[in-house]
């Protein structure tokens, strides 16, 4: 079965929040939102459920638990009970009840950086002591500070944790990933892994989930997982929490109190027929963004001086450095000249000034159309 991802959809005027934020000129290429159809399969599954007219309070059936649970072996070999997946509304109210739940005034909740602002803010919703612990940047690669993070993870707290990292495309090896646990075990800090992007890694690379490390490990990991980036069905609001420790589960769970709700019907369906049945458009897919990728490397490489960028391992993300082109706001640059709509770096880290991300989840046109007005800005000032 083929699918086309060439094909470009008009959405202003749909209540995009992509096509929204800016005027019908520019060219939006920001919010982690891919401009591609839903899978088929998924679309279907929806029709069928609306032919049911009620739309009342829902709760996850046998069958989507069933759905996750095997996709979760299949992919990763990871053993799940069911009654283990918590669902919500959001991996970010679930980050936010973990650490409302969790962790105690005088400990630090620690977060590399750069990393997706509202993980990076969530420990001040809460009046929490936030570390920002800088990746150290090494032939090509993003590596973690292992001395830094056991200094500050000293007395407990937690660890948030972005893998596939967000704006990196970083995708944690087996080594770097059981040596941040490990050191998390030996300082009794909590691990809360937002894995949100685990479907979509790159040259044959597989997402290892950090709960798989070890029962040890497992029993202080709170999995934070969605359909949303890798099925493009952000909108449904659906995602959920495995939390293997039942303790643990609980106690995050309490903290939903009158903030966070339950989870929308719809989003529930669409979440089942993507886990159990969208598979081969979702290898589609990974092929369509890697190739999507490796032309905007080559385009950056050879048409866009003065910026560089890390091959993303995963995600549809690239963090793009403008430092070379003497600007003071490289995002408000591409805006104005360009037309082009990038997330500003200083959103994801302080010193990120002359970072900008691009999303690259798009039909090859879309993408030709971004880089071509971001060359003819550049060549526009020489």
């Amino acid at each position: 079965m083929t699918f086309d991802f060439d094909q470009v959809f008009e959405r202003h005027g749909t209540g995009s929040t992509k096509w929204s934020r800016y005027p019908a000129e520019v060219l939006p290429m920001w919010v982690a939102d891919m401009d591609f159809a839903a899978p088929p399969v998924v679309v279907d599954a929806l029709r069928k459920r609306l032919e049911h007219p009620m739309l009342g309070y829902s709760v996850a059936q046998d069958n989507l638990r069933a759905a996750i649970v095997a996709d979760l072996w299949s992919k990763y070999a990871w053993r799940v009970e069911p009654q283990q997946i918590l669902f919500l509304p959001g991996v970010e109210p679930g980050f936010n009840m973990a650490l409302h739940a969790l962790v105690e005034p005088q400990q630090n909740v620690v977060v590399q950086v750069p990393n997706y602002p509202p993980l990076r803010n969530a420990p001040g919703n809460w009046g929490l002591k936030k570390v920002e612990l800088p990746f150290n940047p090494l032939n090509g690669e993003f590596h973690t500070d292992l001395t830094g993070l056991k200094a500050a993870l000293h007395g407990g707290g937690a660890l948030l944790l972005s893998n596939p990292h967000n704006p990196l495309g970083k995708v944690f090896g087996h080594s770097e990933l059981k040596a941040v646990a490990d050191i998390c075990v030996e300082q009794d800090a909590w691990i809360i892994s937002d894995e949100i992007h685990a479907e979509l890694c790159f040259d044959g690379r597989k997402h290892i989930p950090t709960a798989t490390l070890g029962a040890e490990i497992a029993e202080r990991t709170i999995t934070l997982m969605s359909a949303s980036k890798a099925y493009n069905i952000a909108g449904l609001k659906t995602s959920f929490a495995i939390i293997q420790n039942a303790k643990l589960r609980e106690r995050v769970n309490a903290a939903r109190a009158g903030m966070v709700d339950s989870v929308n019907a719809l989003g529930l369906e669409a979440t089942r027929a993507a886990y159990s049945e969208a598979g081969p458009w979702l290898e589609a897919l990974k092929d369509y963004l890697q190739a999507n990728r490796d032309y905007l490397v080559e385009a950056v490489k050879t048409r866009l001086p003065g910026i560089t960028m890390t091959v993303p391992q995963g995600t549809y993300l690239a963090w793009l450095d403008c430092s070379g082109l003497g600007l003071d706001d490289p995002q408000g640059f591409f805006l104005k000249e360009a037309k082009v709509g990038l997330s500003a770096g200083l959103d994801f880290g302080d010193d990120a000034g002359q970072f900008v991300r691009l999303n690259f989840g798009c039909p090859r046109a879309l993408l030709e159309e971004g880089i071509a007005r971001m060359e003819r800005s550049l060549k526009s000032r020489a």
